[in-house]
């Protein structure tokens, strides 16, 4: 294995610590993982970072809601988001979060530096303001008057705020896209920048708020908290050690600039043309690309908590195992092009891709070699035609595989591994193997069949490492060089549809669902003149219902009592703050006594029922 390839520095987004992540977020630590893992196994020394964005005012209006202060809030929040990515055995090198002490530091010492140099200015900003995207906007910007990112509803501002100078950058940034083409992948996401953002020419850019507090201070001017820009982009920099004033750490000279951002497409405007300018700014080396991935979609949709279509990383690997959840989201996802995932599909591919091609592969060589070699075999020799065909497949694979991680084409790489275990398949039906068993004279030729196809699946199951790791580790175990373990473990289980989908109704009941008799469930504002009564209590019954799993869990009936109390005030009344900050308590109190029963409530469950009662009052895009 080649080694001492040099430093590779790749990071993901870090995440907006306002709930739990889906899987559609999770799909980007996996992605990155997956790439790191890669590196690794090439003998890159790879620095890997990831982390949380922590600030804003949608987190303190969240806290606040809560009842719990913001950094309690995104401590929780933040925990949870380390949970999910831990559990999806991913192999970060840090977890930055920017309310450590030193980021917040270095970004104090950024926003003044670039003060002090002219780059960034005191004025205001007049213009229709989205509380949930925490942005301006100009009139001509909106789409049919609402917020061009989020489709929410904005309200006119005036704030007096900071300002960083784009266009004195502008004209270079281009000059450098236009000389990297490598700079900004893939290729349509460059053309998008280029011609929807940077040519038309850049405005300047607010970078400081007084409407919230929950922010890093300006510390020459208090009132204002320095606005995510700086904040939460400059973690690439700061999570290495970069000092402003020159004196850097270890991990910055060595990895910085970094090879790798890896982000979602959303987001790609800020980390090509805000982020680079910013290290322009500051006489910083840019990074050497910025990929902008697409989304995974759940049925065609883009995951959200009010469209009720959020599916859990950890919901998915407690029914099909954390390798199988990988191989999905990696395998499903085009290079350009938005993926989709839903529980049929992710049965399927279990069932075809998982259980059949590759676990059904393993299970039989396993058990031929244990049926008629007692466990061991070796190279006899006794070859045929199809033999050369067969390891012609495998060396062709790792170069594939190698072509297609260089150019960031995870799925295709997959494929390419998955196409060989196909090849082994199709080299046991064509030798024939369980035919030879029966025949001594073909003992020989049956060893070195299942020689050939020990090697074989080996090699796939290297190439296989970095995607599915526990996966890789097992059929290796396995296989053990041509001895083979006494029993073959099952790698995969097929699933029925069926029940998957009993376990999912188990893990989240549909407690909305118009049930025969009852009354559709509908926002009051779409039943003109009609009392909203059977309208809250059916709403209530159907968010009880959602929630007795974890009100049951509750061990003490008086606090029992008091969570289902609050879940119905809480859809009867104009006023969430009192009843989501009674349901944490209470859930917090329990927690302990409900860990091994049922999941504990959290603010986004309750948050969801108020906005499905509450359409015109919703804060947040949850």
């Amino acid at each position: 294995m080649p080694q001492n390839k040099g430093p590779f520095y790749m990071t993901t987004a870090i995440a907006y610590t306002s709930g739990k992540p889906h899987i559609g977020n999770t799909y980007e630590i996996v992605l990155a993982d997956s790439i790191a893992r890669y590196k690794r196994q090439q003998g890159y020394d790879v620095f890997f970072q990831t982390g949380t964005d922590e600030h804003g005012q949608k987190i303190e209006l969240k806290a606040e809601e809560a009842g719990i202060t913001p950094k309690e809030f995104v401590d929780n929040v933040s925990g949870e988001i380390k949970r999910i990515w831990d559990l999806m055995n991913t192999s970060y090198d840090k977890f930055i979060r920017t309310t450590d002490d030193y980021h917040e530091k270095q970004v104090q010492k950024i926003f003044k530096k670039l003060y002090d140099q002219g780059d960034i200015y005191k004025g205001s900003y007049e213009g229709m303001y989205c509380t949930p995207c925490e942005s301006f906007w100009t009139e001509s910007q909106l789409v049919d008057g609402k917020c061009p990112d989020c489709g929410r509803e904005v309200k006119p501002a005036k704030e007096e705020a900071y300002f960083f100078r784009m266009s004195k950058y502008a004209d270079r940034l281009i000059e450098h896209i236009n000389t990297h083409p490598e700079f900004i992948q893939p290729v349509s996401r460059k053309n998008e920048m280029m011609n929807n953002f940077l040519l038309p020419g850049l405005q300047d850019l607010c970078v400081s708020r007084t409407s919230f507090k929950w922010g890093v201070p300006v510390d020459f001017d208090p009132k204002h908290v320095i606005y995510v820009w700086i904040d939460a982009l400059s973690n690439y920099i700061t999570g290495l050690g970069y000092d402003v004033d020159g004196n850097h750490g270890e991990l910055y000279k060595k990895y910085w600039p970094a090879d790798l951002h890896l982000i979602g497409k959303d987001i790609l405007r800020f980390h090509t043309i805000y982020w680079p300018i910013m290290l322009m700014a500051l006489d910083v080396p840019l990074p050497k690309q910025i990929f902008g991935h697409p989304w995974l979609l759940q049925g065609g949709e883009k995951m959200s908590k009010s469209k009720g279509n959020i599916i859990y990383a950890d919901d998915l690997a407690s029914l099909f195992g954390v390798d199988a959840v990988r191989y999905f989201v990696l395998h499903e996802m085009p290079f350009e092009n938005d993926g989709t995932i839903t529980w049929e599909l992710m049965v399927e591919r279990m069932n075809s891709d998982l259980a059949n091609t590759l676990g059904n592969l393993v299970n039989r060589t396993v058990s031929m070699t244990n049926k008629y070699f007692g466990g061991t075999v070796e190279d006899k020799g006794v070859v045929e035609d199809v033999d050369a065909e067969l390891k012609a497949v495998v060396e062709n694979a790792s170069k594939a595989v190698d072509a297609k991680m260089a150019d960031l084409r995870v799925a295709d790489a997959i494929t390419e591994i998955f196409n060989l275990f196909k090849r082994c398949n199709k080299y046991i039906d064509g030798t024939t193997a369980w035919v030879l068993g029966k025949d001594e004279s073909k003992k020989d030729r049956l060893s070195t069949v299942l020689w050939n196809l020990i090697q074989s699946i080996s090699e796939g199951a290297r190439l296989l490492e970095s995607f599915m790791p526990s996966t890789s580790k097992k059929i290796l175990e396995q296989l053990g060089n041509g001895h083979v373990t006494e029993k073959p473990e099952i790698l995969f289980q097929r699933m029925d549809l069926e029940e998957v989908m009993k376990k999912v109704e188990e893990l989240h009941p549909k407690g909305e669902e118009k049930k025969e008799g009852e009354a559709k469930v509908v926002p009051a504002e779409e039943k003109d003149g009609e009392s909203s009564e059977g309208m809250d209590k059916a709403v209530a019954l159907g968010i009880l219902k959602a929630m007795r799993p974890t009100v049951a869990a509750i061990q003490d009936p008086v606090q029992r009592q008091a969570v289902s109390d609050a879940l119905i005030k809480l859809v009867t009344t104009n006023d969430s703050k009192s009843d989501i900050s009674a349901i944490l308590n209470a859930s917090r109190a329990n927690a302990k006594n409900a860990a091994d029963k049922a999941p504990v409530m959290d603010v986004d469950q309750c948050q969801a029922a108020y906005d499905a009662r509450n359409p015109h009052k919703r804060k947040e895009n949850n």
